[in-house]
């Protein structure tokens, strides 16, 4: 029964994605596939995972127990302060907590998880911003 709500909902994700993409204005620079080819992709690909969850959903899974399933909500806590804090200290700060703290709570010892948060961060810091160019979000420190 999960998979098919679950299929619903994303079944209902996927027309309303497809139905935005199709409201996407053309740009004075129009190419041969267009602003809408890649939104109708990824809608459809939605679509037709959702319908095949519909018409053939897997046995009902084991839920977690009470502590599992607050392990769960403490890591989707931890991602909207990511998210609220990325503007507030920056992507490199914002990012080594994040990572160190959900890095522990999937069984690393604290002194590795926050190296691991660490060199997570300072890694895509130096590929996306130093070498790709991409702007991250800055922080007090001005990076």
């Amino acid at each position: 029964m999960s998979d098919r709500i679950f299929g619903v909902f994303g079944l209902a994700l996927a027309l309303f994605y497809l139905w935005a993409a199709s409201i996407i204005k053309d740009s004075f620079m129009v190419d041969v596939v267009g602003p809408r080819a890649f939104p109708y992709m990824v809608g459809t690909v939605l679509a037709l995972c959702s319908i095949y969850f519909i018409l053939r959903p897997d046995d009902e899974p084991a839920w977690p127990a009470l502590k599992g399933f607050a392990e769960i909500i403490c890591a989707a806590a931890v991602m909207l302060v990511y998210a609220w804090a990325l503007p507030e200290f920056g992507f490199l700060i914002s990012t080594v907590f994040a990572t160190a703290y959900l890095t522990w709570r999937l069984g690393t010892l604290p002194h590795w998880a926050l190296l691991t948060g660490v060199l997570t961060s300072g890694g895509i810091y130096i590929v996306f911003h130093l070498i790709l160019g991409l702007s991250l979000a800055k922080g007090p420190l001005g990076f």
